[in-house]
C-alpha cells in the first residue's frame, strides 16, 4: 500500500473532504448529512410495535442505511488492511497524566485499562461505557441529531439550533474531559 493511504491525511485534505460531502448530498438528493438517524431507520424497519416515532415511510431513507453500512465496511476493511503496526503516539505529557490514572497501554486505538470486557465490570467500566453510552444516545436524541450531523451538516446550512448544539458539544466536553474525567478516572 502505498505511504499517502497508510497515513493520516492533514487536516487541510480531509476536513474539505467531508466538507464537501454536504453539498454533494443536497445537489445530487437533496438529502442531509447525519449518522444517528440511520438507528431510528434500523428500528422502524425491525420493529413491527406501533410506535408513532417509527411509524414513517423509512424506505426513503434507505440510502443513509447503505452509507452506514459503507461507514462499517469501510472502518472494517482499514482496520484490517490499512492499521499501523505501531503503538498509538500520545503527547508525552498527556502519557505522564494518564500514567497517574494506571493507563499505559497505547498498542490499540482505544487503552485496554478503561475499554475492554473485564474493565466493564468495573465501577469506571460501567460509569464510561454504560452510563457514558446512555448519555450520548440520550443527548443525540435531546439535540435532534449527533455531533456529526449539526457541526458539519446544520452549521453548513446556517441552522441557529445546530450552532447551539454544537456550542454545548463542545461545552461538555471541556466539561467532561476537565473536570469530570480525572475522578471517574480515579476510581
Amino acid at each position: 500500500m502505498p505511504d499517502f493511504i497508510r497515513n493520516p491525511w492533514p487536516w487541510y485534505v480531509a476536513g474539505p473532504l467531508i466538507g464537501l460531502t454536504v453539498p454533494l448530498l443536497l445537489i445530487l438528493g437533496n438529502k442531509s448529512f447525519g449518522i444517528s438517524s440511520s438507528l431510528r431507520h434500523v428500528c422502524a424497519a425491525c420493529v413491527p410495535a406501533n410506535i408513532p416515532f417509527f411509524k414513517y415511510d423509512w424506505k426513503k431513507e434507505i440510502w443513509n442505511l447503505f452509507f452506514v453500512a459503507g461507514i462499517l465496511i469501510g472502518g472494517i476493511l482499514a482496520a484490517q488492511f490499512l492499521s499501523n503496526p505501531n503503538p498509538v503516539e500520545v503527547n508525552p505529557k498527556l502519557a505522564a497524566e494518564m500514567a497517574g490514572y494506571g493507563i499505559t497501554d497505547y498498542s490499540g486505538l482505544i487503552p485496554s485499562e478503561i475499554f475492554s470486557w473485564p474493565q466493564l465490570l468495573t465501577a469506571r467500566g460501567l460509569i464510561m461505557m454504560v452510563f457514558g453510552g446512555f448519555l450520548v444516545g440520550f443527548g443525540t436524541r435531546y439535540a435532534g441529531g449527533c455531533t456529526s450531523g449539526h457541526a458539519i451538516m446544520g452549521l453548513s446550512n446556517l441552522q441557529w439550533p445546530s450552532l447551539v448544539a454544537t456550542c454545548c458539544f463542545m461545552a461538555g466536553g471541556f466539561i467532561m474531559a476537565n473536570l469530570i474525567l480525572p475522578y471517574v478516572l480515579n476510581l
